[in-house]
């Protein structure tokens, strides 16, 4: 069970921000299924990622510790474990529901075909253990059954959980509406003595009315309340949100929106996602270098076809090894260009 030891890939998450090496996989807000969460913490680690970004739920963390501490025992490797957090509505903390028995017996369900996570079962509703909440199936029912219903934190929940899970950074989305939802939630996370290596914010263009301007003053906004809190913050530009498996477009979206931030951008490492995927390093010119970037969907994806297969075997992706290591070399093809490019 080999992993690939490249120096790039021992260096610690700061080194990875600071050289523009940073590679971060985003387990999905919203995704319950543990034992899949375990076998991506395990093979995205032994790839070299420097950051693992799970939902703010004791179960899925220690899911994800799971994981991380079977791969730490072979390769003496362990990413930062992320939780994250919403200030208010948010495209990522969602999931998608309909009634099966409302669905018309002649509907040729498109929902199915289209649904990335196959979350849809035929003839039946959503698998809520499945569904990330990309949103594709709404608009995709011919008769509207599908709505998306909010799956994130109320606030005063937020804290006594972090306590609990412990994690080594937290990651908030937001948006300009939630300027003092956003503020609230920092202040509490200081005065409760909430200890983290970064605090990741997370904001983009669509879904929010903004233009690059607008997004550079919220980051600004935010930064200003972070350092007077004593965070240390790091920046994730959101270029097109859960669509990192449709095509090389949004891995344009990503690269295209960090080059119209950067200059406008606080201090702090300015990191790519949103519709991220393997086409997204070969959109930027050898000389640029963002901190890093997030994989959420295409990553997942990836190994999707091998975790239902390890689950038909009654067994994980790492009691598997022929499956283990078509997985682990799929994943590599993703995560390596990013932890060798140059300096």
């Amino acid at each position: 069970m080999g992993a690939n030891d490249q120096t790039s890939e021992r260096l610690s998450p700061e080194q990875a921000l600071q050289q523009g090496r940073w590679v971060k996989l985003i387990c999905g807000a919203s995704n319950q299924d543990l034992p899949a969460i375990a076998d991506l913490c395990a093979v995205f680690t032994a790839a070299g990622v420097h950051c693992i970004d799970v939902a703010a739920d004791p179960a899925v963390v220690r899911a994800a510790r799971e994981g991380l501490d079977w791969a730490a025992a072979r390769w003496e490797r362990r990413p930062w474990l992320m939780v994250s957090l919403s200030d208010g509505s948010d495209v990522h903390f969602r999931k998608a529901w309909f009634d099966p028995s409302r669905c018309p017996a002649a509907c040729r369900r498109p929902c199915e075909r289209i649904c990335p996570a196959e979350a849809i079962p035929s003839r039946q509703g959503i698998d809520q253990q499945r569904c990330y909440g990309c949103g594709r199936c709404v608009p995709a029912c011919p008769f509207g059954l599908i709505e998306a219903r909010d799956h994130r934190l109320l606030p005063e929940q937020v804290i006594p959980l972090l306590q609990v899970m412990d994690p080594d950074a937290v990651e908030i989305h937001t948006s300009p509406a939630h300027d003092q939802a956003f503020f609230s939630l920092v202040k509490q996370l200081a005065a409760q003595g909430v200890r983290l290596r970064r605090l990741a914010v997370s904001c983009g263009l669509e879904g929010h009315g903004l233009d690059q301007a607008h997004l550079a003053r919220t980051l600004w906004q935010r930064y200003a309340c972070l350092r007077a809190e004593g965070f240390s913050p790091l920046w994730q530009l959101d270029g097109r949100p859960m669509s990192g498996d449709v095509g090389a477009g949004t891995a344009r979206s990503a690269v295209e929106l960090w080059r119209g931030i950067r200059a406008l951008a606080p201090p702090g490492p300015l990191q790519l996602a949103g519709g991220t995927n393997s086409a997204t390093v070969q959109q930027l010119d050898p000389h640029e270098r963002p901190a890093g970037i997030a994989f959420g969907g295409s990553a997942r994806r990836l190994l999707m076809p091998l975790l239902k297969e390890a689950q038909n075997r009654g067994q994980s992706l790492r009691d598997w090894p022929d499956g283990w290591e078509s997985g682990l070399a799929a994943v590599q093809q993703l995560v390596t260009p990013w932890l060798e490019r140059p300096c």
